[in-house]
């Protein structure tokens, strides 16, 4: 209907500006709202199954991968938040980072006690992939700052951090394609059910309107509905 009357808007328009039509009779229709799709997240215990994992790679790349994505659903962060951290963005004594958002905008975010210590545990590594960097010629020297780097000593790109992900999924044998922004919805959804403070997720994500974080409370109530459907001897279904 939407398609419809979207063609019918068009064909008005043109219809008044080049064929003489007085009216438009689409002025003032609007559209049917459609139903937004709800994001797909992963269950606590499918979180826990892929970073409880253990990674092919050697130390340096293993660390890093496990720091990002503790990191990921620690903080509920965007991708290119994550690979924009520098070092002095993060506060391993206050267990706090600073990361820009949209816009430009900085806020605050606090770090769980598994992220620092993945965290804590990468840093030396990162040492290690930078020294390799000061043999290469040529190779860029502005990403210095950087908390995630590559293995050339440039800081990560958005792509990688994609298919490593995807990667430690698979080896984890979660089944199914994990994407980044699926650790951010994990981190909204999980701290809505437990705490059920939508203020505090808003921050926390960075959201600039507290609609946008309401996406999260109607998978909460899909989760209650599915306990319910399960639970309640009135709501199972006969057989």
């Amino acid at each position: 209907m939407a398609r419809q009357l979207s063609s019918w808007r068009g064909f008005y328009t043109f219809a008044c500006r080049r064929l003489g039509y007085l009216r438009n009779p689409c002025t003032g229709l609007r559209p049917p709202k459609a139903a937004k799709a709800l994001p797909d997240i992963l269950s606590p215990d499918a979180c826990s199954q892929l970073l409880g994992g253990r990674a092919d790679d050697d130390d340096a790349l293993g660390a890093r991968d496990r720091a990002m994505f503790e990191l990921f659903y620690s903080s509920g962060l965007r991708l290119s938040e994550l690979t924009g951290l520098d070092l002095d963005d993060l506060n391993l004594q206050t267990g706090e980072t600073q990361v820009t958002g949209k816009g430009r905008k900085t806020r605050i975010v606090p770090v769980g006690r598994q992220a620092l210590d993945a965290v804590t545990a990468w840093l030396p590594q990162r040492l290690v992939l930078m020294s390799r960097r000061d043999g290469i010629p040529g190779e860029a020297r502005d990403d210095s700052a950087a908390l995630f780097i590559s293995q050339r000593g440039g800081r990560l790109s958005p792509r990688s951090v994609q298919q490593r992900l995807d990667r430690w999924a698979r080896q984890a044998g979660l089944g199914q394609h994990v994407h980044p922004h699926m650790l951010r919805h994990a981190f909204a959804t999980h701290v809505l059910q437990s705490s059920g403070d939508l203020r505090a997720v808003q921050e926390m994500l960075g959201h600039a309107s507290i609609s946008t974080t309401q996406v999260y409370t109607h998978l909460d109530w899909q989760h209650l509905a599915k306990v319910y459907d399960q639970a309640h001897p009135r709501a199972r279904k006969k057989g």
